[in-house]
């Protein structure tokens, strides 16, 4: 018992209200108390096997995946590598023949074809040399395999940031791969191929071996394969003599060979090269005192004597050249019709009216084609610039000739009876719906179709063709040269039809060579530089398309547009000339074609979007390189001069105008009868 003192513990732990009951649990022998489901929840653990099937599950899968993928992307390889092209001849250079193009004169005009020199090794170059063309190209070029993940996010994020691609992320490696095996395809597939074969290149080559690789093989523009080939090419020397300047510019040519060539335009080549030596600065390959000095020591660049725009002329006689000369392996030698006087002096003349006035009006384009009495092709200039535009607005180009195809109505009334004298009247005229307008908006009544043709006027135009027959135009326009179809529409007259410059220009060489027909050439001579020749131009039959009465009044027209009319700024002084311009709607198109001492002419000017120029017409501008033109190309030729195509007999080349009072006498009599004795008469004064 306890003793007297001894608090007896409590048996309760919270106090009881009176009148409930207390039921005890009874103790469980053996096992001890559960506790609660929160305690029971906290202190539960997984099994240890459940963690390991989880495991096992996740690497099933995953190798599952891995093992697809794999299957998917060893097909894909496959599929690729299937396609690669054959490397084991990736030393062997196989020679192109090369073509040169000479002029009349026998003057070097271009050379085509692949150009190929020795191979050199990247150790025999000048360092300046190989540093130039890494720095601009693949500075991370020791530090990649093939292909460069920095290089690459680095293009990325350039090309977003500007909202287009301005940068690439290929390597040198992949250049040398898509250069050697692969097309300019911009597909993923071409991609594909490019980085197998860039790491193919890589395991196989050492990097000097890819970089002399490269070096050999790249294409440095005009013709020239590799860095010895392209040294000679514009410096005429070997590339390990290459400055540093020189070698800047040969490295900046990899980015656009035929833009950056120094031939082409020595200005824009300049630029490039100082780029190319700032980022050789920035790469800490050169010091700026060197960049200085390679500033003040001036390159020397060996120029051909061909003007650049000659090229427009090559390359319209390429696809013929190719086509004459069949499978030939062998060098070529091109004589051809151009005059590179007369080519330098078409260059020239469009340069020279195409200034910033003029391209602040619209005129941003012009172009010439010139040619003898026969159609040899003197000059060619294809636009303003071959640099910028290999487009060949004198044979590609096809526009609306305006005006300057009425001389083809004017001849069809010709052969229809009438005369320059004739009197038709210079009124409104209403077609259907269609009502023509004269160019001054006015109307001048009365007067003869040769004031007609020297004014321009269109409602006389229109009313010939409805008198003569749109029929009996088209047919004398083909007679005369017009190759393209002609359609029979209401606006023909006026020169709705398209046409390109050559074949506008050469459908008025009858009325320069005594009415013989002149198909345009360019071609006189192909042979190997051995002295095989290959081809020769031979004269087609001549052909008489203008008897000697159309012929004589047609050449009383046209010099009056000269003399009195739209063509007063094209007129020669110290000769007879004639032709004619013409303007299209809304000032789009701008012509001049014409004709002096046996030499045919033609100029177009306008805008390669067909934008509308600010009042331009065939008068003005094309007038005037015309004129600035043929100043130079008959300086050396005598006004007595004729024609290189004999006349149709009886027929003399230089044609007068009628006397004054012949010409008032016949337009008082509206209706009289041709005064083509009046007009022999004076020819005999």
């Amino acid at each position: 018992m306890p003793g007297r003192g001894t608090k007896k513990p409590s048996t309760t732990a919270r106090p009881r209200r009176r009148g409930t009951t207390v039921r005890k649990r009874p103790p469980t022998i053996g096992r001890p108390a559960r506790p609660n489901t929160a305690s029971r929840r906290r202190k539960r653990k997984p099994a240890p096997g459940k963690w390991r099937r989880a495991f096992g599950q996740m690497f099933y899968w995953g190798m599952v995946a891995s093992l697809w993928i794999g299957l998917i992307g060893g097909a894909g390889l496959l599929l690729l590598a299937s396609n690669l092209p054959d490397t084991s001849s990736l030393w062997e250079v196989e020679r192109q023949p090369s073509i040169t193009y000479v002029d009349i004169k026998g003057r070097q005009i271009a050379v085509r074809g692949a150009a190929y020199a020795p191979p050199v090794h990247v150790d025999e170059l000048p360092p300046h040399l190989v540093d130039a063309v890494l720095a601009i190209e693949d500075r991370r070029f020791y530090h990649h395999f093939g292909v460069d993940p920095i290089g690459l996010a680095r293009a990325m994020f350039t090309n977003l940031r500007r909202g287009g691609v301005v940068q690439g992320g290929s390597t040198l490696t992949q250049q040398l791969a898509k250069n050697l095996f692969l097309t300019n395809d911009r597909t993923y597939k071409r991609k594909a191929q490019e980085v197998l074969l860039a790491f193919w290149l890589e395991s196989r080559f050492s990097k000097k071996e890819i970089l002399s690789l490269y070096l050999n093989r790249v294409y440095f523009g005009r013709g020239a394969w590799g860095v010895e080939a392209a040294a000679q090419r514009y410096f005429g020397k070997p590339a390990t003599e290459l400055n540093l300047g020189e070698s800047a510019m040969i490295a900046g040519l990899l980015k656009a060979p035929n833009r950056y060539s120094p031939t082409a335009d020595l200005a824009r080549a300049e630029r490039r090269a100082t780029v190319v030596l700032d980022v050789m600065v920035k790469s800490k390959k050169i010091t700026a005192a060197e960049r200085e000095a390679a500033f003040a020591r001036p390159v020397h660049v060996r120029r051909s004597q061909a003007s650049p725009a000659a090229s427009y002329f090559v390359d319209w006689l390429a696809p013929k050249v190719r086509e004459l000369s069949g499978d030939v392996d062998a060098d070529l030698l091109i004589e051809t019709t151009l005059d590179l006087d007369d080519q330098r002096a078409a260059e020239r003349a469009i340069l020279t009216a195409l200034d910033a006035k003029a391209k602040a009006r619209g005129a941003t384009q012009g172009a010439m084609v010139a040619l003898n009495a026969d159609g040899a092709v003197r000059a060619m200039a294809g636009g303003v610039s071959y640099a910028r535009s290999q487009f060949n607005r004198a044979t590609q180009a096809r526009r609306q000739p305006g005006s300057a195809f009425k001389p083809f109505v004017y001849l069809a009334a010709i052969e229809a009876g009438l005369s320059p004298w004739t009197v038709r009247e210079d009124a409104p005229v209403r077609i259907g719906d269609w009502q023509p307008q004269n160019y001054s908006g006015k109307y001048a009544g009365d007067m003869a179709l040769i004031t007609a043709l020297a004014k321009s006027v269109n409602t006389v135009a229109v009313r010939l063709a409805n008198e003569v027959g749109r029929d009996r135009i088209a047919e004398a326009a083909h007679r005369l040269g017009f190759t393209s179809s002609i359609g029979l529409t209401r606006s023909m007259p006026l020169g709705s039809n398209e046409t390109s410059l050559i074949e506008l220009t050469s459908a008025y060489a009858p009325f320069a060579n005594g009415g013989v027909l002149a198909r345009p050439y360019g071609l006189v001579r192909i042979s190997t530089r051995e002295g095989d020749v290959l081809w020769t131009h031979k004269a087609p039959p001549r052909k008489v398309v203008l008897d000697p009465r159309t012929y004589a009044l047609m050449n009383v027209m046209l010099e009056r547009v000269m003399s009195d009319g739209t063509g007063r700024r094209a007129r020669l002084t110290d000769r007879p000339s004639a032709g004619k311009t013409g303007t299209t709607n809304d000032f789009r198109d701008a012509w001049f074609a014409g004709y002096a001492s046996g030499h045919i002419a033609g100029v177009w000017v306008g805008d390669d979007k067909n934008r509308a120029m600010k009042k331009i017409t065939g008068g003005s501008l094309p007038a005037q390189i015309w004129h600035a033109y043929m100043v130079q190309a008959l300086k050396d030729v005598p006004p007595s001069t004729p024609a290189a195509v004999p006349p149709a007999p009886g027929v003399a080349i230089a044609v007068l105008p009628p006397s004054p009072q012949s010409q008032t006498r016949a337009e008082a009599s509206p209706r009289s009868e041709d005064p083509l004795g009046d007009l022999l008469g004076s020819l005999g004064e």
